[in-house]
């Protein structure tokens, strides 16, 4: 009998379904997230602690108000973890307008019922995801919208899911996006340039400081808060099919491949000189007045990339200074200092500082730039003013799924585990609503 239990007991193997497997998996990564989640906690909560600690010794508080603001933060404290265990959905908001559309879904602007604050909802479709292969990009975006918390990258509050969608909850910006702005205006001057180009610069680094590299930086992506050189027919021609099609490319699922980096498309390996490229890319847009590899097609325009040491030229009727070319486009021959070059001649292989302390940067606070007037004034009249951003129609994203004919999905659903989140400054914020975030008055 022992003899053949061990004869048999090397090949008592019994094989798992998928279903089987399928559950095995999503119970490991549940208990990997409560677990890691518990962890991350604590830290955020120490450093929630330390922050307070420190700032109470700027201000040099007397020792009475020190305990008064200790115990403040302790109740707060408390009541987020009460109100993290509040199960957060689509019924906790009002949608107010649609303030953006795109491939897998659209941007809303909404108002939280219990508290009045307004936000941007992003709402992104699961089947989508998973169809076009989304998942590690918006799971991506997710974790750098939890992990940033600096003055340059958008604040999210919250994140939900139900059974059809995604939910992002993030501070609303009423002064639109950089696509809008460029396509409104012919150019800008080197002046705006260089003050949108350096925000920018500290943006992208500060996304850079937190590990993650973006491959798509695009005018769409750069948010503004509220805070005409003489072009012949030609160019001009070229900038309004370009401006007539940018929108509508914005909404496709093919997208538009003018900011992206060769290396990107190689397909070979990249590293973060890949948004250093996208921004020479959107340089050139603002100061010419169209990309500089536009085309009828995103074939074209891919095919353009991939040849950009023929194909990027500046055009003659459109002057721009010799500084402002130095940095953008040019052949690796003529200069190692340029955005858009082989990646490992870029600029920005050697850090930031390489970049910042190019000479189109010359006369550039870098310290205190945030403190400097909007280079084009941008007139806000409330909170939940959206002049700034299209008018889009209603869709259906937020129609609930019939129960009877649930797409198959669903069964895929597991690859979104963890994916809720909720800020302390969010939901400690009660009674009165900040003045950045009130509703105007109908």
């Amino acid at each position: 009998f022992c003899e053949m239990a061990m004869a048999a007991g090397p090949a008592a193997t019994f094989p798992m379904s998928n279903h089987t497997r399928e559950r095995v998996t999503v119970a490991k990564l549940t208990l990997e997230n409560f677990y890691s989640n518990l962890i991350l906690q604590h830290e955020e909560r120490e450093t929630r602690q330390k922050k307070l600690e420190v700032a109470m010794e700027e201000e040099g508080l007397a020792d009475e108000e020190k305990k008064l603001r200790r115990s403040q933060h302790a109740r707060k404290e408390t009541e987020f973890l009460r109100l993290k265990r509040t199960r957060l959905g689509l019924d906790d908001f009002e949608s107010l307008k649609v303030i953006g559309r795109g491939a897998f879904g659209e941007v809303r602007l909404v108002q939280k019922k219990d508290t009045g604050h307004i936000y941007a909802m992003k709402i992104l479709r699961k089947a989508d995801m998973l169809e076009k292969e989304q998942v590690a990009h918006i799971r991506a975006e997710r974790d750098i919208l939890v992990e940033a918390d600096g003055a340059w990258v958008v604040k999210m509050f919250y994140s939900f899911q139900d059974k059809r969608n995604l939910y992002l909850i993030m501070e609303f910006l009423p002064g639109g996006d950089m696509m809008t702005l460029l396509m409104k205006k012919d150019t800008l001057t080197e002046e705006e340039t260089q003050f949108y180009i350096s925000e920018t610069v500290l943006a992208i680094d500060a996304i850079h400081q937190l590990g993650f590299i973006h491959r798509d930086i695009k005018p769409d992506n750069l948010l503004l808060d509220a805070k005409a050189p003489f072009q012949n027919m030609n160019s001009k021609r070229k900038a309004e099919t370009w401006k007539k099609n940018r929108r509508q490319l914005a909404y496709s699922t093919v997208g538009t491949p003018d900011y992206i980096a060769p290396e990107v498309f190689m397909q070979t390996g990249y590293n973060k000189l890949c948004d250093w490229w996208s921004l020479g890319v959107i340089m050139y847009e603002m100061l010419i007045g169209y990309p500089p590899f536009c085309s009828e097609t995103p074939q074209e325009t891919y095919r353009k990339v991939m040849s950009w040491k023929e194909t990027l030229v500046f055009p003659p009727e459109v002057p721009i200074s010799e500084k402002s070319k130095d940095l953008i486009l040019r052949s690796v021959v003529k200069s190692p200092e340029e955005f858009c070059i082989d990646s490992e001649n870029r600029i920005g292989n050697s850090g930031v500082e390489e970049i910042k302390g190019h000479p189109f940067f010359e006369g550039v606070d870098w310290g205190h730039i945030r403190e400097r007037p909007a280079a084009i004034p941008i007139e806000i009249k409330s909170i939940d003013d959206t002049s700034n951003f299209d008018d889009f129609p209603e869709s259906d994203i937020l129609q609930p799924v019939p129960n009877t004919t649930e797409p198959d999905y669903k069964s895929k659903d597991w690859v979104f585990l963890n994916y809720t989140y909720k800020r302390f400054e969010g939901l400690t914020q009660r009674g009165s609503i900040p003045t950045y975030m009130k509703a105007g008055k109908l």
